[in-house]
């Protein structure tokens, strides 16, 4: 005999509903917590030290200027500074022994843009922008972190604050970053 109660109305459908539904929330949690948290470097690089000392973001990060990605340092660049130091501590003896073997650092990005995002530093640097605005006080931080809240909404309310209403209507427009 067929059961007249509606499928919505059977238990074990919204038991299999409600658990789909704790997975999806689950994962979106887990997403933005994994993506908020600063990954494990190979070596725990001091930004607020080399700062300190006058590094300038791009001596490091060369293509933020001319490319995509602000990029990350080679082991040549660490090197060329580290091998006129004494290592003095773990890490320094860990810079040592990629640059005096030639390896590179296998450095881990921390702020990554999802794939459907075209993003350059260029346009940002042009605009007179400091690197703090949106990765916040490195002179605070040992290890780089990903800013909070770092997602579409922050761009485009960054965009309207420091544009004009005639610029923000290009600044919003998806195919700015999108395409």
């Amino acid at each position: 005999m067929k059961s007249s109660i509606p499928l919505w109305q059977r238990s074990s459908f919204r038991i299999v509903g409600a658990l789909v539904l704790l997975i999806l929330l689950g994962g979106a949690v887990g997403g933005i917590y994994y993506t908020q948290i600063p990954p494990e470097q190979p070596i725990p690089f001091p930004h607020n030290f080399h700062i300190g000392i006058g590094a300038q973001c791009a001596y490091c990060h060369t293509g933020a200027a001319t490319g995509p990605t602000a990029g990350l340092p080679t082991t040549d660049k660490c090197w060329g500074c580290h091998q006129q130091i004494e290592p003095r501590n773990d890490n320094l003896k860990l810079v040592a022994s990629y640059g005096s073997e030639g390896k590179q650092i296998p450095w881990v990005p921390v702020a990554i843009q999802p794939d459907f995002v075209f993003f350059t530093h260029q346009s940002h640097i042009n605009a007179a922008l400091t690197c703090e605005t949106c990765h916040g006080d490195l002179t605070q931080m040992t290890v780089a972190e990903p800013q909070r809240g770092q997602n579409m909404g922050w761009c485009l309310s960054c965009h309207q604050k420091m544009s004009t209403p005639e610029d923000f209507v290009v600044l919003s427009d998806c195919a700015t970053c999108h395409y």
